[in-house]
Parts: structure tokens; sequence; C-alpha cells
């Protein structure tokens, strides 16, 4: 196994900047003396939230667009994403704003995207995304004891709420199209024994 310092960076270059992430590449030369550009992406930190709630509060809050049955059930949002032009079912996610922990932008997004507040939230999983094109780290966030807060979504935000018996969540998001994202936080859920 190669160690870190046997790499040496000739040169960080980048070649764009965006509102959303910024691109370029690094010069390297490798432990074998020859040198090569590794492309990147720069996002910032994302949080994606499994969050658990009772399905009879989810029919008193919205009946008419949202599964009421009775049970515990997870809330997902489904929206169109134009990078892959595919509508997909996921869970409610966002960014993490300047000095915001996980906890606190899964807090925020969940009300943003859905409407409902969490009374707790826990850190399950921080981790690297697509480590040979991406710098971006994802945390996924468990939240329960939802109550209805102010639904606010930003203007590229078109998104549907909708519900999914805890029991179902893995095998609906198992569903094509699926996204990596929402598989690896329900995976983690599951594994923590929250599902």
């Amino acid at each position: 196994m190669t160690a870190p310092d046997e790499w040496t960076l000739r040169e960080e270059v980048t070649e764009y900047e965006t509102s959303w992430y910024d691109g370029g590449y690094d010069l390297l030369e490798q432990p074998d003396g020859t040198e090569k550009r590794y492309y990147w992406a720069d996002l910032p930190d994302a949080v994606i939230v499994v969050a658990k709630i009772d399905g009879t509060a989810v029919a008193a809050f919205d009946s008419e667009t949202i599964d009421g049955n009775e049970g515990e059930h997870l809330l997902f949002v489904e929206q169109y994403r134009p990078t892959i032009r595919e509508t997909h079912l996921e869970l409610p996610a966002g960014i993490v704003e300047d000095g915001e922990s996980y906890t606190h932008a899964a807090a925020r997004e969940l009300e943003e995207e859905t409407g409902f507040k969490p009374s707790s939230t826990a850190l399950l999983q921080e981790y690297a995304v697509a480590t040979g094109v991406l710098r971006h780290d994802r945390g996924v966030v468990f939240a329960e004891g939802l109550e209805p807060g102010e639904r606010e979504l930003d203007n590229n935000e078109f998104l549907e709420v909708t519900t999914v018996p805890v029991d179902e969540a893995l095998e609906r998001a198992r569903e094509l199209p699926a996204n990596d994202s929402t598989l690896s936080a329900l995976l983690l859920a599951k594994e923590d024994g929250l599902l």
C-alpha cells in the first residue's frame, strides 16, 4: 500500500466555479515518479434524513396528499432530477450550510422540504462520497418525534411529500430508478436497528 507522503502535489487548478460547486484537477507526481492529472468536483457537505413518523400523525397533517395508514412510516419526497432526467423517490436531503452541524441541517432541511420538524435527531454516519471524482462528504441523520412545522421550498425544489411504511421502505427504495443516498441511508438505519 502506498502512503500519502509518496504522492507529491505539483499543482492544484480550479478550472471553473459555479454557485453549486467548483471543478478542476490536481497534478500529482505518483509514487513511480510519473505525473498525472486527477480531476475533481468540490461540493458542499450534504445531509440525508431518515425521518420516522406515525401514520396517524401524517393523516392529521395532510390526508389528501400523504398516505395516512396507521403504523410507523418514513417520510420521502418525489422529485424530478434534471441532471439525469428521471423522477426519484428519495429521502429528504440538502446542503449543510456554513456553521451547521449535520443534525441541525437535517432538522432544517426536513422542515423546509416536508413541513415536519423533529424533536430529536442523531447522526448515524458521516462518509466521503464517490472518492474517485468528488470532494464531498455526506451525513446520514435519523429523525423522530415529528410535529407539523413550516414548509419552505427553495426556488429549484419541486417536491411531492409522501410516506412509505417502515417495513416496505427499503424494498421501495430499491425499485428503479434507485439512488445511492436513499439506499445507503436506509441500510445504515436498518443496520443500527432503527428500521
